[in-house]
């Protein structure tokens, strides 16, 4: 649909409805492609507003009739309200995408060629990498240690007995015998459970360059002008 600029102006606030007469919202804001008018923001009560093509649409009595049903318009790519910055390629691409329209080719003002190359996009993505999971076994070792023990040793000590002593000693002749209790040590093992350590898993996240090699196009533009036409430095 070919607009006049007097006709752009009069989109603005119109109503918009959808190919069956229900309506969608009204006319936010006017949008041009190729230096032409092609698509119009639609303000629906939301908090963005999606955008809607004019082409194959009809302007009467102040309502605009797009050639699309409004559960498309309602899901096409939308604007935040407000927004007149010019649309990016990508959002004009995405449009055309939705309405399954073809692209409107730009006019060119004189012939040329245009030169394209394809550019990296890296990025990154997370993927599961592992677990990492501690564990607690039950290990039986051998011990070796030393415990000193006492024990009684028993010998035989003798005094002679002088003769001023000799009075007051006994000295009946008989059998007589003497005890000594001894004791002995002997090594007593016991075993108590003592915490000594706290261990836990904890993790770092290093940030490494990682080199990525890959192959990209580009064109490549040779000029072949006759010798008698070119141009002269």
């Amino acid at each position: 649909m070919q607009l006049t600029e007097q006709q752009v102006r009069s989109l603005y606030g119109q109503d918009v409805q959808d190919k069956s007469g229900a309506k969608i919202g009204k006319v936010r804001q006017v949008w041009a492609t190729a230096g032409h008018p092609a698509w119009v923001s639609v303000q629906t009560g939301g908090g963005s507003e999606p955008m809607a093509p004019l082409v194959n649409g009809q302007v009467q009595k102040g309502t605009l009739t797009v050639a699309y049903d409004r559960a498309t318009v309602q899901s096409a790519p939308s604007v935040k309200p407000g927004s007149d910055r010019p649309l990016t390629a990508e959002q004009t691409a995405q449009l055309y995408a939705h309405y399954r329209m073809q692209p409107q080719q730009t006019p060119q003002a004189r012939d040329e060629l245009i030169r394209s190359e394809e550019r990296l996009r890296v990025g990154t993505e997370s993927e599961p990498a592992g677990k990492a999971v501690l564990h607690k076994n039950v290990v039986t070792e051998n011990v070796h240690t030393i415990v000193p023990v006492e024990h009684d040793e028993v010998y035989v000590e003798r005094e002679p007995i002088t003769a001023a002593d000799a009075g007051s000693v006994p000295g009946e002749i008989g059998e007589a015998q003497q005890e000594m209790p001894l004791r002995a040590e002997h090594p007593v093992v016991a075993k108590d459970q003592v915490p000594v350590e706290r261990v836990r898993l904890a993790k770092n996240e290093v940030v490494e360059d990682q080199p990525i090699d890959e192959q990209v196009r580009h064109e490549e533009i040779e000029a072949s002008i006759p010798e008698t036409s070119r141009r002269r430095r």
